[in-house]
């Protein structure tokens, strides 16, 4: 499974355990008849400031009865509201396999969103990717199997179509660039179990633009992400979905660290799956190194290294290994992400022009974009010049 390690990473590559919620200790679940579900969260605690706090005398003894926010007042409304938009997702594991596990039992689950009422669904790619005789059932209890799947796994997203009719999509927030740290949000999901279908957790958006093992920037936030809770929403409170849930970091010692993939790419994956069946990116045709200040978190406009040059239309440009790139039509890029969010504006055929450093001399170079992954390029879809 992409970006998953069962041991620590060194500090270049992310030095927590980070797994793609997909497994025991990530957010999709792989249940055994061997293994009981975890513990789950019981209760959640909020904690208000004295000034929320309305202490009442009955008799001798002070009561304190906290006061609700505004905010608390509308998160069961929310949760009501979003919660026939949110599907659980089951079936059985064609990857790995449980040693002396019933075979009844080697089933893995996930969780997704309605996006159009005639049966559409977004979910994580590493959720269905490797499911047969796949069941999707919606929080009235209704069974339904895919009848249609797209996968893009570089932005680990993915459509699944079931035969239904008049079901409630969930409204996408527009953008997550508005949001803002500290604001509350929800997540909806399947945990642990899937017994425990539209299980709700609250908590605070803890940071954003956060590149953590993945092809484009996250929200993160301290939600309770638990396994089972991939391709769920992450709600903010307006009731719309800010991002879906797919990874979290995952280690003694750390807690409260979950991921999300904000609304803007979800729409972006999301359109280009409806209108082609998969991504068309632009590609540069090269492979990138990030500094090492880029690669520990460091703040920097460090440039990217060319390790390689990959597609006939950069070698034609000029582009040799070891040139260094610092801008695309003037965008500073500093990684890989950069490039990916970038290029969101972008089509395969775009005419870009490159601000690089080659054997000394600053140069601009006018590059074709082909299409193709535009952080592992490997192979690539040439596109001729007009």
């Amino acid at each position: 499974m992409r970006g998953m390690e069962l041991g620590t990473k060194k500090l270049g590559k992310k030095s927590a355990v980070l797994l793609l919620s997909g497994w025991l200790f990530c957010t999709v679940w792989t249940g055994s008849a061997a293994a009981e579900p975890t513990a789950v969260n019981r209760e959640a605690m909020v904690h208000e400031s004295p000034a929320h706090l309305v202490i009442h005398e009955v008799g001798s003894v002070a009561v304190n009865k906290k006061k609700p926010t505004a905010a608390e007042d509308l998160i069961p409304q929310i949760i009501k509201d979003v919660t026939p938009s949110v599907v659980g997702i089951i079936g059985k594991s064609s990857g790995e396999r449980y040693v002396g596990v019933d075979e009844r039992y080697n089933l893995m689950h996930g969780s997704g969103i309605i996006v159009k009422s005639n049966g559409w669904i977004i979910t994580n790619a590493h959720v269905v990717k490797d499911l047969q005789n796949t069941v999707v059932v919606t929080s009235d209890g209704k069974t339904y199997k895919i009848i249609d799947t797209y996968l893009d796994e570089v932005s680990d997203l993915a459509l699944i179509k079931i035969n239904a009719a008049a079901l409630k999509p969930a409204k996408l927030a527009k953008s997550a660039s508005n949001a803002r740290v500290g604001e509350k949000v929800i997540a909806i999901g399947t945990p642990i179990s899937f017994a425990l279908r539209s299980s709700a957790t609250m908590g605070v958006i803890s940071g954003l633009n956060r590149t953590v093992d993945a092809s484009y920037r996250l929200i993160q936030s301290d939600t309770a992400i638990n396994p089972g809770n991939s391709g769920g929403p992450l709600i903010n409170m307006k009731g719309e979905v800010l991002g879906i849930n797919s990874l979290k970091y995952s280690a003694i010692g750390v807690e409260n660290m979950g991921f999300a993939i904000p609304s803007e790419t979800v729409q972006y994956i999301m359109n280009q799956l409806f209108k082609y069946g998969e991504v068309k990116r632009p590609s540069l045709g090269l492979e990138l190194e990030a500094s090492w200040s880029s690669l520990v978190g460091l703040p920097t406009e460090d440039p990217l290294t060319v390790t390689k040059v990959n597609s006939s239309g950069a070698r034609k440009a000029g582009i040799l290994e070891g040139d260094v790139l610092y801008s695309i039509d003037g965008h500073r890029v500093t990684s890989n992400v950069d490039i990916n969010e970038l290029f969101k504006g972008y089509a395969p055929g775009s005419v870009v022009r490159l601000m690089m450093q080659s054997e000394g001399d600053i140069v601009i170079r006018k590059l074709v974009l082909g299409q193709g992954d535009p952080v592992v390029t490997g192979e690539e879809t040439e596109t001729e010049e007009d």
